[in-house]
């Protein structure tokens, strides 16, 4: 019957007519700092013109959720609540600071927590995450991961290696997580070879992409991924941070969702910012 639940909970995760998965994340306070986040200084308003977009699920954490989710409950966005996070002075470590239990208790159909692999803290943190991923099971809750090859060992410029990014995908399949959620490779090529490394229930999404610094990059990394057999994306900073964050939520939606081109999703992207008819998509 747990196991039933765990089912009930993803399938709410995911568009049944793309069987992609778009969550939009908010949780980066605590692991970077607030003051470099601009975007999420007014976290309510974030949140708002995010929802306004829909889509299919928001991750933050849980005193964030108990503040400003209240207007959004029973909207069919699901909360995916992060339980666990790194620190400015301790980037390869992350902490376990929630629980399953809260997260149940406040209606959300996910936990997440994070490892940084290959480095100094890779085995407390791969301990931490098997003991939440057996109580997740028991409890009937989706676990995903955020699990990304930045550890002491890896340099900066091998981040984004196919190797290293399916030694993660792996890692978290094999701890028993649901969803992972981890870096793009840069190329569709590549990022293929990192999902044949998992069995094909098991959900790949990326983040928005340490490398993409223009529109045209987030863009079309989005639809290269989509088109390789990635299973959906879990976007921050660059979505916040744009000038009409519901207009790109939406673009970003029809490109997942709706197999939209690069093209046609600017086009979009370019009159729902002329015309701000957000409810019409």
């Amino acid at each position: 019957m747990a196991m039933m639940g765990k089912d009930v909970r993803l399938a709410r995760l995911v568009n049944p007519k793309s069987n992609k998965m778009m969550a939009i994340t908010v949780d980066h306070a605590i692991s970077r700092g607030i003051a470099p986040m601009t975007g999420l200084h007014d976290i309510q308003g974030a949140i708002d013109k995010i929802v306004a977009g829909k889509p299919d699920a928001m991750t933050m954490t849980k005193g964030i959720q108990e503040r400003c989710w209240g207007p959004y409950v029973g909207s069919g966005i699901s909360v995916l609540q992060k339980i666990s996070n790194y620190s400015p002075t301790a980037p390869t470590n992350d902490i376990v600071f929630g629980c399953v239990d809260a997260a149940i208790r406040m209606g959300a159909d996910a936990v997440s927590m994070g490892a940084m692999t290959l480095g100094d803290f890779q085995n407390e943190q791969f301990e931490r995450i098997g003991e939440v991923s057996d109580y997740c099971d028991r409890m009937g809750m989706p676990l995903i991961g955020h699990i990304y090859p930045k550890g002491e060992s890896v340099p900066t410029d091998e981040r984004t290696s196919w190797e290293n990014i399916a030694y993660c995908v792996r890692s978290a399949c094999e701890l028993g997580m649901d969803v992972v959620k981890t870096t793009y490779t840069g190329d569709p090529e590549s990022m293929a070879k990192v999902v044949a490394c998992v069995p094909s229930s098991f959900r790949i999404v990326i983040q928005g992409g340490d490398s993409c610094k223009t529109l045209d990059d987030y863009l079309q990394m989005t639809r290269d991924a989509m088109d390789c057999g990635v299973g959906g994306v879990t976007m921050g900073r660059f979505v916040w941070d744009y000038k009409d964050v519901t207009a790109l939520v939406i673009a970003l939606r029809y490109i997942i969702h709706e197999g939209y081109s690069v093209k046609e999703a600017k086009e979009l992207l370019a009159q729902l910012e002329n015309d701000k008819n957000y409810e019409q998509f």
